[in-house]
C-alpha cells in the first residue's frame, strides 16, 4: 500500500500545467474521447476549472449514475487537493474511511479513483478532470495516461 500512495503522489507533483484554460480544457477532453473510442470504454469524461464544467462527455455504455459518481469524486479534489484515488488508498491503509467523522456525508464524497487535480505550476489546484465507468484503478490510471500524453504534447 505504502508504494502505491508514493507512486500516486509521485503522479500528482509530475502531472502540473504550466497553464490551463477553456482551449486546454477541450483538447485534453477530446484526448480523453479519442483514447475511449480507440479502446471502446464505456466512460464519462469532466472537466472543470474554478468550479465551472468545461468538458463534459459521455459515451455509449454509460449512465446517469456515471454523472453522480463524478460529482461525488470531484469533491473530494477541490476540498482535499488531492486526487480521489489517492485520498481513498491513503485513509485505506489507516483502515478510514471518508465519512462523518470528517464532517462530511459519504453520499455527496466518494473516494474512489478517476478524480484528478489540475494544477498549475507556481499556482495550485485549479480545477479537476474526472472519468467514471471502470473499475476505480482503472478510471485513475486513465486519467493519469492521458494527462502526461498531453501535457509532453504541449511542453
Amino acid at each position: 500500500m505504502d508504494e502505491l500512495i508514493r507512486e500516486l503522489e509521485e503522479q500528482e507533483s509530475r502531472l502540473v500545467f504550466d497553464r490551463f484554460d477553456n482551449d486546454d480544457a477541450w483538447a485534453l477532453g477530446c484526448l480523453l474521447v479519442e483514447t475511449a473510442k480507440e479502446r471502446s470504454l464505456g466512460i464519462t469524461i469532466d472537466i472543470r476549472r474554478d468550479g465551472q464544467q468545461l468538458f463534459h462527455a459521455a459515451r455509449p455504455g454509460t449512465a446517469p449514475d456515471n454523472d453522480r459518481w463524478i460529482e461525488r469524486k470531484i469533491r473530494v479534489v477541490e476540498r482535499l487537493h488531492a486526487s480521489s484515488y489517492l485520498v481513498g488508498r491513503r485513509l485505506a491503509a489507516r483502515g478510514k474511511q471518508f465519512d462523518a467523522g470528517y464532517g462530511v456525508d459519504p453520499a455527496e464524497y466518494a473516494t474512489h479513483g478517476g478524480a484528478f487535480p489540475i494544477r498549475v505550476r507556481n499556482v495550485g489546484v485549479v480545477g479537476v478532470v474526472t472519468v467514471s465507468g471502470l473499475p476505480q484503478a482503472d478510471d485513475h490510471a486513465l486519467v493519469v495516461e492521458v494527462l502526461g500524453r498531453f501535457l509532453a504534447a504541449v511542453s
